[in-house]
Order: structure tokens, then C-alpha cells, then sequence
């Protein structure tokens, strides 16, 4: 089967004018992140990462040589992109799910560092990278299967450690509450959460018109059903037992300018309710950019790692 590229464009331009999750992602991690700042304010757990120790230096030797290991590889027909690093002595399996516009690629510097002690996978979306396009719904349900598949295919048995970033982190939300007992924990990398983007009825008009003139079909229906997928991880339970690490991007620069093209509820409501989600989990507040593992990946290995070494 041919393989078809990723229909998504990357010029300046189109990065700088139709961004629009990513940017409004941005705002997310800050909006969220301001209700969390005071630590009396919370009852997660809000003692700092041990992310001082440095970073074994990774080259960019190294880097490409575990991505060597990049294959296309048909998934019930359709031609899915994914990286798998077996590392046999481990007792984790550690599953990484991209954000929107994101490829498999964000998390090098991560991979190269986890896949020393771990078992890692990461793949692409349909429609990102070298990964077919599909007809299949986008709903978070839908996705999540897809990757279960994968996995299974691909002889990893549970339970995983779920890694996501921004729309790839509300997916592993889904993941840990349809599948609890496959899961050993959860990181999340500014995360989207439940009731934080509007219903796509509800985005404004020109918001609505960007959204048809500049993104793919593949990206805008994901888009669509945030709302939606939110609604199903509300409706199921969450286990406390699972460890969760949440780290939240606040960047300090007079620079950072948070925008939400109207698709965000930031009403005290949904604050409260993003905030009473995972009262046990541990909250992390990051001076970064929305792509904390592309920019600091110390504090994602350090989270990793410290779920990592959780007995569930």
C-alpha cells in the first residue's frame, strides 16, 4: 500500500496565522497553571520535580540512530507511522501520544533518554507524519482503540505508562479511564482537559472560517471533537490509585501572550472542575513553552521516571 505524506502544511505563515490549538493550548497551560499557583489553593501534591540532576548528554548521533528504527507498518489496512525501542530488562512499556500538529519526532530528546531503561513506543496519528489518513471518526473513544490496537499488534502488553502532550494528553486521560487496569500511570504535558474548549457549535464565526481555511481535514475534526471526548472521560471514573504527574507550562517572559481565538471556557466553574479532576495527582509548573519536552525534556524524563518507579 502506498504510503501518503501528511496533507499539513509547515510554512511560516501558515504556522504564525492558523495555529489555532496549539495557540490556544498555550493559553490553556496558562489559564489552568494561574488556578494552581498558589499550592493552599489545590490538594495535589505540588512538591517540585527532581529535575536539577542534568541530563545525560544525547547527541544528535544518537538521536538518529534510535530513529533509524521509524517504520510504516499497515494497522487494519491503513499505513500507520511508529517507533518501537525494546529494552528487555524493563518492567515499563511507555506509550507517547503526540499534540495536535505534533509528530513523533517532539519527543526525541525523551526517547533517547527513557528507552535506556524502558520499553518505549511512539507512533503518529492517522494523517500526521507518513501515517495514512482515515475515514474513521476522530472522537477520543475511536483514537484511543486505535492506539490499544497498535499496541497489541505490536506484542506490547500492558500495563503502559501514558505519556501525552496538549490534545495527546486529554487521549491518555481516556485511555487510563476505559482501560484502568492496563495502565501502570499517567504523565501529562500541558494538557487539554475535559470542558475546557467550547463545543465547535459554539467557536465564533471567524474562528469557524480559519478553522475550514487552513487546517486539514484530519486536524479540524479532531478539533471538532475535544468537547465531545471531554464529555466521555467525565462519564467515566477515575482511579485514584493510578500515579499521575501533571506538569503545566507558565512562562514567565513579558513576551507571552496567551490568545484562545474564543474557544475556551475560563469561567470559574470550569476551573474548579479541571481542578477537583485528579486530586492526587502531582502538579508541576514549568517556565517553558507549550512544548515542554521539546524545549525542557528534563522535566518530562524526571516525571517519566518518577512514575516509572511507582508500584501499582
Amino acid at each position: 500500500m502506498k504510503t501518503k505524506n501528511l496533507p499539513i502544511r509547515s510554512d511560516n505563515l501558515f504556522r504564525t496565522r492558523t495555529t489555532i490549538v496549539a495557540t490556544c493550548a498555550l493559553f490553556i497551560g496558562a489559564f489552568a497553571t494561574a488556578a494552581w499557583s498558589n499550592p493552599s489553593a489545590s490538594n495535589s501534591a505540588t512538591q517540585p520535580l527532581d529535575a536539577t540532576a542534568p541530563v545525560p548528554a544525547i547527541t544528535t548521533k544518537s538521536i538518529s540512530t534510535l530513529f533509524e528504527g521509524i517504520v510504516v507498518e499497515p494497522v487494519h489496512g491503513e499505513n500507520i507511522e511508529q517507533l518501537k525501542i525494546n529494552t528487555p530488562q524493563s518492567h515499563s512499556v511507555v506509550v507517547f501520544e503526540n499534540g495536535a500538529r505534533e509528530t513523533l519526532e517532539t519527543w526525541d530528546k525523551v526517547i533517547a533518554d527513557i528507552s535506556k531503561d524502558a520499553t518505549v513506543f511512539a507512533y503518529n496519528r492517522p494523517g500526521y507524519g507518513r501515517s495514512e489518513t482515515t475515514s474513521a471518526p476522530r472522537d477520543g473513544r475511536t483514537i484511543v482503540e486505535e492506539l490499544r490496537q497498535i499496541l497489541q499488534q505490536q506484542g506490547l502488553k500492558p500495563p503502559y505508562l501514558l505519556v501525552g502532550h496538549s490534545m495527546g494528553g486529554l487521549y491518555m486521560q481516556l485511555f487510563a479511564r476505559m482501560y484502568p487496569q492496563e495502565v501502570q500511570g499517567v504523565v501529562l504535558v500541558d494538557s487539554l482537559y475535559p470542558g475546557i474548549i467550547k463545543k465547535p457549535e459554539d467557536f465564533p464565526l471567524y474562528t469557524r472560517i480559519a478553522k475550514y481555511l487552513f487546517l486539514n481535514n484530519t486536524l479540524a475534526h479532531e478539533i471538532d471533537e475535544i468537547h465531545h471526548t471531554g464529555e466521555i472521560i467525565q462519564s467515566l471514573p477515575w482511579r485514584d490509585d493510578i500515579p499521575m504527574v501533571r506538569l503545566f507550562n507558565v512562562p514567565k517572559s513579558a513576551g507571552a501572550i496567551g490568545l484562545d481565538f474564543g474557544v475556551v471556557n475560563d469561567d470559574p466553574q470550569t476551573i474548579a472542575m479541571v481542578k477537583a479532576l485528579y486530586p492526587k495527582a502531582r502538579q508541576v509548573i514549568v517556565d517553558s513553552d507549550h512544548r515542554i519536552q521539546a524545549e525542557n525534556p528534563e522535566f518530562v524524563i524526571s516525571a517519566i521516571r518518577e512514575v516509572m518507579a511507582i508500584k501499582r
